[in-house]
Formats: C-alpha cells, structure tokens, sequence
C-alpha cells in the first residue's frame, strides 16, 4: 500500500509540473482542494510552458504525450469515451500521438532469444534496426528460416519491464481516482474509478501479444477469400506474450497517393474497396479492425489492402450487426418509421416511448443530412448523431458500437482523402443489402430454426436438474441471498471494496507523504 501511495505522489507531481492540471482546469474546473494538493505537491519545480496557440484539448495531448506510456493509452481510451469525456475532447485526444524514443536492438535481440529459446533464434538470419516504435512495443524486419525458405517478417516486441510498469502506475491512479470520488460527490459521475478499471483490462490484452496475434489471424480467417483484402500471415512458432512476428507488409502506405498512382492503382476503385470491405467485417462477421487509420494500411502493386497492427479490434453480436445494417440502409431509403422500429424491436429504446416521437427525432437527424450533396454524406458522422438522439430517449450507451462509429469515420476519411467524390451510401448500398437479404432468406430462417431446436433436444434430459436449480435459485432470491446483478461488473465491485478497506490508512499515508515531499523539496 505504501509503495502504491508513494507511485501515486511521484505521479501527482509529473501532472502538475506537466502542465495537465491546469490544462484540465481550462476544460472542468477541479475542486479547490485538488488544486492546493497538486500546487503543494509541484513546489521547487519548474513546469514545462504550454503553448497559448493551442486549445486546451490540444495541450492536454501535448501533456499526457510527455509523461509516457500510461497517459497516452489513458488519452486514447478516454477518445473513444466521447459519453464520459464529451464529445469535442474525444476529437482532440484522437490526435495524440503513441510515438516514443526506440530501445537498443541488442535489448530486442535478447528478449526473443528468452521468448522464442536457442533453436528457434537460430534461424533468424538478420534482425534490424527498429522500424517503428511506440510506447508499449516496437517493430524491426527480420529473415528467417521457415520450412528450409528465407522468409521476410516483421517482429513486434514488448518494450522491457513495460507491463509492471503500467500496472504500478494504472494502480496508483487507481487510488487516486478512489479517493477523488469518495471525497467529491459531483466526481461520481465522471466514473473515474471504472475508467482506470476498464483501461487496465484493455491494455493487459494489448501487452500479451498472443491476443494480437489471434485477432490477426481471425481476421485473416473471416476475409481470406475477399478479392482486394490481405492480412499478414502469423507465424506463431515465433510468437509468444511478449514477441509477435508476421509476414513483412510490401506495399505502400494507403496515404502515398501519387506513389500509388504511379503504380497504376485505381483510387477510386481502392476508396470503394476499403469501405466494402470494413463494412462486410462489420456485418457479415461482427468482427472488425478497429484502429483503420493511414498509418496501419498499406496497399500492394496490385491494389490490394493490407492492414497492420491489430490491437484494437471490434466486435458486434448477431443482433447488433442486423440492427446496423437495418439502420444504415433505413436511412438511404430515408425510412424513419422503419429505422425506429429497429430500435424498438431490438429493445435498445425503453417500450414506453413514443415511437412516433422518435420516428419524428430520427428525421431530424436524416432529414438535414440528405439536404446536403450525397457525396458529403458521412454514415460514422450520422450514427453519431443518432446515438446523440437515441440518448434523449434513455438509450443504453453501447461501447462495441461506438467504436464502430468512430472506426466508421476514419475509413471514410481516409476514403475521401483517396477520392473526394467517393459516394458512401451508393458503395455501402450493395453491401448491406446482400447481408440483410442473407440473414432474412427461407435458408437462414430455416437454419436458425434447426440449431434452436438441436439445443433444445440437447438439453431435455437436463431439464429436471435445471428445475431444481430454477427452483432453489428462486428460493435464495427471496430470502434475499442471491443478486443476480452481479455478473458484469464483479471485477470493478471487487477493485472498489479492495479500496475501500484501507482507505483510512491511505488519507494517513496521504498527509504523511505530502509533509515529506515538502520537506525533500
């Protein structure tokens, strides 16, 4: 506890001397309690100046860029939240960039020697200097061995140490977090504590590069046979949590457009191709890259798309992939009443409003938008808006699906950037009306009708067993002994009750250490 306290201190300081403090007080004004502890915490140091030309989104990037690893994934995470943070930050952190001074290649060599043991490491002929690096790994290009061939790779290692970092630090912030929202009622709605929470669970996935690796290849599974689209192939007896290597990308960056030209691509046809192609990921398997920006896209002689770096992806349920789909193509027919349906047939708007009312909400958003040339039409900005209606209507915030409105926005950016003229909704039109027409076919009915029944028939000999089971759960309900409400949130009850049990010691520990530091200081 005491190491965390001291983490926490140390971390405090590099907030105020950073100049995110008084960043964060341009955009919400922190409690005058909070500033006096990060005013007494920064004394005898100088801070760093913060540009007056930049808003105050823009400085709180520059900020959080500088005190490494832990703050630019907080910044990212925090730009997918536009719920929690609003959505005019959202955009501002967007641009924060992961990029951090690379480490020694005689470190990477050693570390996938340990990873991959002598037998494996013997067949990598090279290793170079490293390519890429950010703040929680780097890339080199090596030649391998593989099957008695030489093989051009890509190998992405973890940075040293990086993990117990991180935790240290998402641990005292942890605290910090806990102690802001047990001190300050108005703090609870800004759910800091389920923040940091839900940033440790997403980063320990992305440091344990197996995961990365698995998300690749199922990509590569879901769209092997899509003409135009080609992940890198992973070779997993060279992967491990820390290491992940991959076919070596040779192509071209998607944003070098006149190298892409004299290559005789066709960017009207790869524009459309990228948005087909993110749009059958999305609705035909529910599972898509979601980080498609310039940087992680190349482009090969014969046009076709490889993407890189897998970390974020997302993924949609059956129902919400239909409830998309419906909604996109409601909104090219310009079928509002159609489009409210969806939400309500999905239950995703409470059955006591209006529907007419919403139908009449839903064409406010559409109405103005198809006012505009069809061609500037954006279906990323579009959800936006209406999940900025949907909420007026006390619908549930759903995280999978903001990630697909954001991820939606880059690909028609990046789209447009390749041609201006790119029409949306006319490339988009094919694909969602093949995938709605698939899942509403006499086959696909009959086929979910045959897996339903085979589930049933599977489970009627346990059907006693699940009674007596329905019957003493009912039974431990009533005496007030069973909360079946518990489930997704454990982990976050549990990190709040770990907390709460020595916050007494904690606020002891707290003034114990400021009079230290400015004792040192």
């Amino acid at each position: 506890m005491i190491k965390r306290v001291f983490k926490l201190f140390q971390i405090a300081r590099r907030l105020s001397i950073s100049g995110a403090i008084k960043t964060i007080n341009e955009i919400h004004s922190l409690p005058a309690p909070i500033n006096l502890f990060f005013n007494l915490i920064s004394v005898g140091s100088q801070s760093y100046n913060t540009s007056t030309n930049k808003n105050a989104g823009e400085k709180l990037c520059n900020a959080l860029q500088g005190m490494g690893t832990t703050f630019i994934k907080l910044g990212q995470f925090l730009a997918t939240r536009p719920d929690i943070i609003g959505e005019d930050l959202a955009k501002d952190l967007e641009k924060l960039q992961d990029k951090v001074p690379a480490f020694d290649l005689h470190d990477a060599k050693k570390i996938i020697k340990k990873e991959i043991g002598e037998n494996y490491f013997k067949n990598i002929l090279e290793i170079s200097e490293p390519i890429a690096a950010a703040s929680i790994a780097q890339v080199h290009l090596a030649k391998i061995i593989i099957e008695d061939k030489e093989q051009q790779v890509a190998i992405k290692i973890l940075r040293p140490d990086i993990e117990k970092l991180f935790n240290e630090e998402l641990d005292a912030l942890m605290l910090f977090a806990y102690i802001v929202e047990s001190t300050f009622t108005k703090a609870k709605r800004l759910k800091l504590v389920e923040v940091v929470h839900l940033l440790r669970e997403i980063t320990n996935i992305e440091m344990d590069l197996r995961f990365e690796a698995a998300a690749a290849n199922e990509l590569y599974e879901n769209t092997k046979n899509d003409y135009g689209f080609n992940v890198p192939k992973i070779y997993w007896n060279y992967t491990t949590k820390k290491i992940l290597t991959l076919d070596k990308v040779d192509g071209v960056s998607i944003r070098e457009h006149k190298k892409l030209e004299e290559a005789g691509v066709d960017l009207k046809k790869l524009a459309e191709n990228l948005i087909q192609h993110f749009l059958k990921q999305a609705v035909r398997d529910g599972f898509f890259h979601g980080d498609m920006h310039q940087g992680n896209l190349f482009v090969d002689t014969s046009g076709n798309i490889i993407p890189v770096d897998f970390g974020i992806m997302g993924r949609l349920d059956k129902n919400n992939r239909k409830f998309l789909a419906e909604i996109l193509y409601g909104f090219i027919q310009r079928d509002y009443v159609k489009v409210a349906e969806v939400h309500f047939q999905a239950g995703l708007v409470p059955q006591n409003a209006s529907k007419e009312e919403f139908a009449q909400a839903l064409r406010s958003v559409g109405e103005p938008i198809f006012g505009q040339s069809i061609k500037d039409i954006s279906g990323g900005n579009l959800l936006a808006q209406l999940f900025e209606i949907t909420e007026k209507f006390n619908m549930a915030t759903q995280p999978p699906l903001l990630l697909l409105q954001k991820t939606m926005v880059v690909v028609e950016g990046v789209a447009r950037k390749l041609h201006p003229d790119t029409n949306i909704w006319e490339v988009s039109r094919p694909i969602l009306e093949g995938w709605l027409k698939s899942v509403k076919s006499p086959k696909s009915t009959i086929d979910t009708a045959i897996n339903t029944s085979s589930e049933i028939i599977k489970r009627i000999p346990e059907l006693p067993q699940l009674m007596d089971r329905a019957e003493y759960a009912l039974k431990l309900m009533s005496e007030g002994k069973l909360n079946i409400g518990m489930g997704g949130k454990k982990n976050l009850e549990m990190e709040h009750m770990r907390l709460k049990n020595f916050r007494n010691n904690i606020i002891i520990s707290f003034f114990g250490i400021v009079i230290v530091f400015l004792l040192v200081f």
